[in-house]
């Protein structure tokens, strides 16, 4: 006989069978996709925020270095990956510029990622490596026009904001040099300590130690305002050739359609790790990054205003991927 305190057991458990059927999050490791190789500002970013991260939301949180077609590729990555909150990415400058460049990219960056937190921003710095014999910017310009594309910069890669600065500052200052473009701020670290290009174009978070050492000679702030870290180096106007800014930045996303108490606490969890004194001292004081801790909304906006005036950059000066 069925009495009717076992009906109200079942009917308990029929009610309780949905939410014990909903999984937790986080129910698994995370990835944070990386996407360009190690050793640049996006990894070592990626890696001071790992550890609070994973401490934050009680799960491992993995690294994981997926570099290509300046950063496009893992990108896409996460593009493509399931809006379960197991998935991120930490983007760089090349997020805002690839669009235009690379118009078969697999993905859409509005469409197919969702914003979660902008970390922060910098301006890029132009250098040369201390063989080389130029003391200030005007020199540079005046040794690229004396001999038109014999003298060459590298930066991290095509279409990142280094590449277009330098595009726009030499019609702005009547100048040529050659491009040289490396797959990540890794490779081109260790391109700039062994001198392999004339000039260096890149922010100073992956040139600490080489400015520290003296092996590279920075010489102009592609920025509005000279870094106070840095006040005896000039901007790019101040050393004659005007208008021309690049400012990169890091920032969070996840797969279009991450559930926002998901987007929430990721988010959180971002801001939280990047508040504390030993990893805001590395981001700040060391690596030279400007903390705009900005949500996805104000981020969202970001982006779209980036897309839009790097977009017409690369359109009005017919800038090419090399």
């Amino acid at each position: 006989m069925i009495t009717r305190r076992a009906l109200g057991a079942a009917g308990a458990g029929l009610l309780a069978a949905p939410a014990l059927a909903q999984p937790a999050w986080p129910h698994g490791p995370i990835r944070l996709v990386a996407p360009f190789p190690p050793g640049g500002s996006v990894d070592t970013v990626s890696r001071l925020l790992q550890g609070p991260i994973s401490a934050e939301l009680g799960v491992p949180v993995i690294v994981e270095n997926r570099g290509g077609a300046s950063g496009s590729l893992g990108t896409g990555q996460v593009a493509r990956a399931a809006p379960d909150g197991q998935t991120f990415v930490l983007v760089f400058d090349t997020h805002v510029t690839n669009p235009t460049l690379i118009p078969n990219m697999g993905f859409d960056t509005r469409r197919d990622l969702a914003p979660i937190l902008l970390l922060g921003t910098a301006p890029n710095m132009l250098a040369v490596h201390r063989s080389r014999p130029w003391t200030s910017l005007r020199e540079v310009v005046e040794a690229a026009k004396a001999r038109p594309d014999q003298i060459n910069y590298g930066t991290i890669g095509n279409g990142s904001l280094a590449h277009l600065g330098m595009s726009l500052a030499q019609k702005a200052g009547g100048f040529k040099v050659t491009h040289v473009p490396y797959r990540g701020g890794g490779p081109l670290a260790v391109s700039a300590m062994a001198g392999e290009t004339d000039i260096v174009v890149a922010t100073g978070t992956i040139f600490v130690e080489h400015l520290r050492q003296g092996v590279l000679r920075p010489l102009a702030m592609l920025g509005p305002n000279r870094r106070a870290s840095l006040p005896d180096v000039p901007t790019m106007a101040e050393g004659g050739v005007p208008g021309v800014e690049a400012l990169a930045f890091w920032g969070l996303l996840a797969p279009a359609g991450t559930p926002a108490p998901i987007v929430a606490r990721v988010e959180a969890a971002a801001r939280k790790a990047a508040a504390l004194p030993e990893v805001r001292d590395r981001l700040t004081n060391v690596m030279g990054i400007d903390l705009a801790l900005e949500g996805p909304e104000v981020f969202g906006a970001f982006i779209d205003r980036q897309i839009e005036t790097w977009g017409r950059v690369i359109r009005e000066n017919d800038i090419k991927p090399d």
